[in-house]
C-alpha cells in the first residue's frame, strides 16, 4: 500500500509543478483548488451541482479541502489502475498502459467534477472551453506518464 500512496503523491505532484508551468511561463489558467474544496465541502449538505461554484457560499479551509482532495483522487487512481494492471490486465503497468490510463481518468473531470461545478460537459460553459479541454488533456497525459515512473521508482524503494 505504501507503494501506491508513493505512486499517487508523486504522481499529482508532477502535475502540479506542470500547472505552475503552465499558469506561471505560459499565463494559462489551472485549477483552483479552493472551488473543489468549496464543492466537497456542499457535498455533506447534499448538493452535488453549482451554478457556478464561485457564486456558492465560501467555506471555511476550502483550499486546504480542495488540495487534499485532489491529492486524495491521485492516491486513488494510483491505487485503481496498480490494481487493473496487477490483477485484471497484465502483470506489470507499461508506459502505454499508464498514458491510456491517465487519458481515461479524463472522464472524472469532463463528466462529473466541470459540470458539478457549473462549467458543463467537458468545460462547454467555461469562457474558454478548448482552453480547458486541451489544459485537462495535458495534465491527465502527463499524470500517466509520472504514474508509470512513479511505479517503477518505487520498485527500486519499496
Amino acid at each position: 500500500m505504501a507503494q501506491v500512496i508513493f505512486m499517487g503523491i508523486v504522481a499529482t505532484l508532477v502535475i502540479d509543478i506542470w500547472a505552475v508551468i503552465l499558469s506561471t511561463i505560459f499565463k494559462l489558467p489551472t485549477t483552483n483548488w479552493s472551488m473543489v474544496g468549496r464543492w466537497c465541502a456542499h457535498l455533506r449538505t447534499g448538493q452535488f451541482i453549482h451554478r457556478p461554484i464561485s457564486q456558492s457560499k465560501p467555506v471555511k479551509y476550502e483550499q486546504t479541502i480542495g488540495w487534499l482532495f485532489h491529492y486524495i483522487i491521485g492516491i486513488g487512481y494510483a491505487y485503481l489502475y496498480v490494481m487493473l494492471m496487477v490483477f485484471i490486465i497484465i502483470k506489470d503497468p507499461s508506459l502505454t498502459s499508464a498514458i491510456i490510463y491517465g487519458l481515461v481518468t479524463l472522464i472524472a473531470p469532463w463528466l462529473v467534477l466541470q459540470p458539478a461545478l457549473g462549467l458543463g460537459l467537458f468545460a462547454r460553459l467555461a469562457e474558454k472551453p478548448n482552453t480547458i479541454r486541451a489544459l485537462n488533456l495535458s495534465v491527465h497525459l502527463i499524470f500517466g506518464v509520472a504514474l508509470y515512473f512513479a511505479w517503477t521508482l518505487s520498485l527500486a524503494l519499496f
